[in-house]
């Protein structure tokens, strides 16, 4: 058949988001279980909480960040992007898949199990939410190819928390805030999307698809 396999835009793209949405639901479902041995071991202290409070957030916030993607727009207009934005959620897969291993390590730190160090520990856990960050804004100048000085200050913005919780750690702060700290990455760019972000993206998706009408 000329042309490929026929597919439908809007079902590929939603169908990508449930993967995620479920790589992202191991994660929690990880934390739990970590949180539920502390429990066990230590009842409900403040740091079982704030680790909970860390994990959850940090997976809310992951997945909010993932949806600025404008897949399904691109896509129906550009569709020879396709290849390079599905192999592309490969690295966002393995990057997420890593946040949940990263917060068993935390989880197993705070109960007093690992052989890390807390540096080590929150190094584990910003690594791979700090190259998700970077996936995703690739993975959207990608697909847009609209320069958006907005993008470079939230990138900035959230690799800079990450960086902060990691010196944190190394300078003797406590784990459990090491860990709220990270939540904050993907947080700045939820913040800066519902502030004025969301208009950027809007303003993006006109020239990008104007030019793709123009072609």
């Amino acid at each position: 058949m000329r042309g490929g396999t026929p597919w439908h835009v809007a079902h590929i793209v939603e169908r990508y988001a449930l993967l995620v949405i479920i790589t992202l639901g191991e994660g929690v479902i990880g934390t739990v279980a970590s949180i539920s041995a502390v429990v066990d071991r230590q009842g409900w202290s403040p740091d079982a909480v704030l680790v909970a409070v860390a994990g959850i957030g940090l997976t809310f916030g992951l997945w909010w960040t993932y949806y600025i993607l404008p897949s399904a727009e691109i896509l129906s207009v550009r569709r020879n992007r396709s290849f390079v934005w599905g192999y592309g959620h490969l690295l966002i897969f393995a990057a997420l898949v890593a946040v949940g291993t990263g917060l068993h390590l935390a989880a197993t730190f705070v109960e007093g199990q690992s052989v890390l160090g807390a540096t080590g520990t929150v190094l584990a856990l910003a690594l791979p939410v700090g190259l998700f960050i970077i996936f995703i804004y690739a993975l959207y100048s990608y697909l847009v190819r609209v320069a958006d000085w907005l993008h470079a200050l939230l990138l900035l913005g959230g690799l800079g928390a990450l960086l902060l919780a990691v010196w944190l750690a190394d300078a003797g702060v406590p784990m459990t805030w090491c860990l709220i700290v990270v939540m904050g990455a993907p947080l700045i760019t939820v913040v800066g999307y519902e502030s004025v972000g969301h208009r950027h993206r809007d303003a993006a998706l006109r020239i990008a698809i104007g030019r793709a009408g123009a072609e």
